[in-house]
């Protein structure tokens, strides 16, 4: 059986623990809770890097990065659901999964920067990511009717959602006045079966 290292907060994580719910691949991959920003964790001897995601495949070799990891999963059975497309809408595809992966990486940011004790915390760094994640949720809310955003899941919306989600674990990203559509969006995707058994705990 696959290994999939993941924590319970991490955004990227999710990504790769919704795939394998959409995919049903529950039999053939095991969620194993890592430690991390923890000194001597046991888990540095299984990924070095200490990010999660983390696989390890069934013959051993291990896959890091959120993106790889969701792409090796649903290609898993042959039928992927979530890749890129691979026909003229490709590059609106690519572009649109980066602005959703540009919103997530600011937003780890701030998180990583509040989770600091507070004598420790970057005010510069959270105002910018305060303004950052503010420009984005405007630009999503006109951005959210693309058809690639309206159709079947794909990656693109599986981490729009991920970084929305991060509402539960910081009280200050306050993305949802001024953004009907992008609220009605997200909470049609939130309401999925493999969004809600992910979902991350509020201010935890």
């Amino acid at each position: 059986m696959m290994k999939l290292h993941t924590t319970a907060g991490s955004p990227y994580a999710r990504m790769a623990r919704i795939v394998v719910l959409e995919k049903g691949l529950q039999s053939r991959v095991e969620i194993i809770p890592a430690k991390t920003r923890v000194a001597d964790s046991p888990y540095y001897g299984i990924n070095p890097s200490g990010r999660v995601p983390y696989l390890v495949c069934n013959d051993g070799v291990g896959l890091e990065e959120s993106a790889l990891i969701c792409a090796y999963l649903d290609h898993l059975d042959g039928n992927p659901a979530f890749d890129l497309s691979a026909d003229e809408q490709m590059w609106e595809a690519r572009r649109l999964e980066a602005l959703a992966r540009s919103m997530l990486d600011g937003l780890s940011v701030w998180g990583r920067e509040m989770s600091r004790p507070e004598n420790e915390r970057s005010p510069g760094v959270i105002q910018h990511e305060t303004d950052r994640a503010r420009r984005m949720a405007d630009l999503w809310e006109a951005e959210i009717d693309r058809p690639l955003m309206r159709g079947a899941l794909n990656m693109a919306q599986i981490t729009l959602a991920c970084a929305l989600g991060l509402e539960a674990r910081n009280p200050d990203f306050r993305w949802r006045p001024r953004h009907p559509m992008l609220c009605a969006w997200f909470d049609q995707v939130a309401a999925r079966a493999s969004f809600g058994g992910t979902a991350p705990s509020r201010g935890g």
